[in-house]
């Protein structure tokens, strides 16, 4: 992002969220092609992406893989309760479950727990393994408690 500039949607016009839905479809869409699907000439839909770019909306293009090829079909989503819940020890814990790469997602819940992780290992034994020595050994994890998903009724990245 600019530094010298604050974005955001408000800023976006017609075109502009065209070019991010397209986008957010299909990131590897040539130039020529998603200008044509926006109604803008290539020149111009360059110009927008690079803005968008700069101005982070487009935070960058990556390759979706297919998760069940990789070997990786099980989920699991777990609470975790902070035994510290003062400013360093959530940033301390950001810290270290950031590096872990079994961990898909980590959010700060307001509500009955800290944290909730979405877990994605092989399968039961390889989830059991993760978090008995990586999860619990997390800093400041008082507690944890796991709920497997059985089936992904829809999971789509923004």
């Amino acid at each position: 992002m600019r530094p010298d500039i604050t974005a955001d949607a408000s800023q976006l016009d017609m075109f502009d969220r065209k070019i991010l839905d397209v986008l957010s479809r299909d990131g590897r869409i040539p130039v020529t092609e998603l200008s044509k699907e926006v109604g803008l000439s290539k020149s111009p839909c360059q110009v927008r992406m690079k803005r968008l770019q700069a101005d982070g909306f487009i935070q960058g293009f990556h390759a979706r893989l297919d998760p069940r090829k990789m070997g990786l079909e099980h989920i699991a989503f777990v609470e975790v309760k902070m035994s510290d819940t003062r400013e360093a020890a959530l940033a301390e814990f950001r810290r270290a479950v950031r590096v872990l790469s079994e961990v898909e997602q980590c959010h700060l819940i307001a509500g009955a727990f800290d944290y909730l992780l979405k877990v994605r290992t092989r399968d039961i034994h390889s989830y059991r393994e993760v978090l008995g020595e990586k999860i619990s050994s997390l800093p400041h994890v008082a507690s944890t408690s796991t709920h497997v998903s059985m089936e992904s009724i829809k999971d789509e990245a923004f």
